[in-house]
């Protein structure tokens, strides 16, 4: 479903609703029920949209940790720590993450 919502097809038909219910106003006399229906579709297509881009977004940074962890674990001199790093509290996160960032700024 993601894959469609953001492609051209998906654009051209979203162009085409709008266009047809503007072309549609002056038919129907521009009433409140030409207003609601435009309103109730657009709403329940953004609430759906919500969880369509947000099902997106995790399966993404799923994989992208995936693929970080994987390099992380092939490399020698890696921390192996960072493996699965997301999956920790946020307390011994961020104590890594300050760990790190001390290291960085001692080499600079």
């Amino acid at each position: 479903m993601y894959r469609f919502a953001s492609s051209p097809l998906a654009t051209s038909a979203a162009f085409v609703v709008v266009l047809v219910w503007l072309l549609a106003g002056p038919r129907l006399s521009y009433s409140t029920t030409w207003q609601l229906v435009m309103t109730t579709v657009s709403s329940i297509v953004t609430f759906l949209m919500v969880f369509v881009l947000n099902h997106a977004q995790n399966r993404d940074t799923l994989a992208v940790n995936a693929k970080l962890d994987a390099l992380i674990m092939a490399l020698e001199s890696a921390d192996n720590r960072m493996v699965g790093l997301e999956h920790r509290d946020t307390k011994e996160a961020s104590a890594i993450h300050e760990e790190i960032k001390s290291a960085i700024e001692g080499e600079l």
